[in-house]
């Protein structure tokens, strides 16, 4: 998988480089290029903003460097690429839209900062727009930083591949507790089921936990989960309620 990522500020991206990602550049897996909007700017300071037509406070970033980086970055006809605007104004970013991107050959990933970009960059090359949440951050980075990392993880041969169909959101509904050693952590012991070798009880206590955990933490994720009445039985008992 290839993913490009324009920016003013390369020098923010070394989470990319490490851990994860970096494991899935050295296996050949991901090719992540940083691609400097400032290299692509107009006149002799390399400018890539300036002032909104009709008026009002900000900058805005000009077309003509994101278009030329964009260019570079989709040169290859054999893996087009898919252009993702960060933006609070898209869809909001889920491990289901993870999985999407995942599948695709090449992501190019647009950092915006000041007021926004020209709407013609968004009209002529941006594919979609992608939001990590309903708040504003001073730029893009660390919003590509947090859709690349969701992305890369699920590139196959990055991580274990069950490790990733049992995490959090893979299944719909949040994962089960974890415990490791020691057996007893200041007078806090672990469950005896996760002890007792039965591997049926086991996967039948984590199926209970992360259903429990998800209607404490995230109620409205039940909402669109195909609950079983065993399901809803046991919901029932531990005192929630179901619309």
């Amino acid at each position: 998988m290839q993913i490009d990522i324009i920016t003013l500020f390369p020098e923010m991206f070394a989470p990319l480089f490490t851990s994860i990602p970096a494991q899935a550049q050295k296996k050949g897996l991901l090719e992540l290029r940083l691609i400097d909007l400032r290299s692509y700017g107009t006149g002799r300071h390399y400018q890539t903003d300036d002032v909104p037509y009709g008026g009002g406070c900000g900058m805005v970033m000009q077309p003509e460097p994101l278009s030329r980086a964009i260019k570079y970055a989709d040169s290859d006809p054999e893996k087009p690429a898919h252009v993702i605007f960060l933006s609070p104004q898209g869809q909001t970013f889920t491990q289901k839209k993870a999985e999407e991107l995942a599948a695709l050959p090449h992501l190019t990933m647009i950092c915006g900062h000041y007021e926004g970009i020209d709407e013609r960059i968004l009209q002529k090359y941006v594919h979609e727009e992608i939001s990590v949440g309903d708040f504003v951050l001073s730029g893009g980075e660390l919003a590509s930083m947090i859709v690349a990392d969701a992305v890369v993880r699920l590139i196959p041969g990055a991580i274990d591949a069950q490790s990733a169909a049992e995490e959090s959101f893979s299944s719909g509904i949040l994962d089960h507790p974890h415990y490791t050693r020691p057996e007893v952590f200041e007078e806090m012991a672990v469950p005896p089921v996760l002890l007792s070798g039965d591997h049926k009880k086991i996967a039948l206590w984590r199926r209970r936990q992360a259903l429990l955990a998800t209607a404490r933490k995230r109620p409205d994720l039940l909402a669109s989960y195909p609950l079983s009445q065993e399901d809803k039985k046991l919901l029932k008992e531990e005192g929630f309620s179901l619309s």
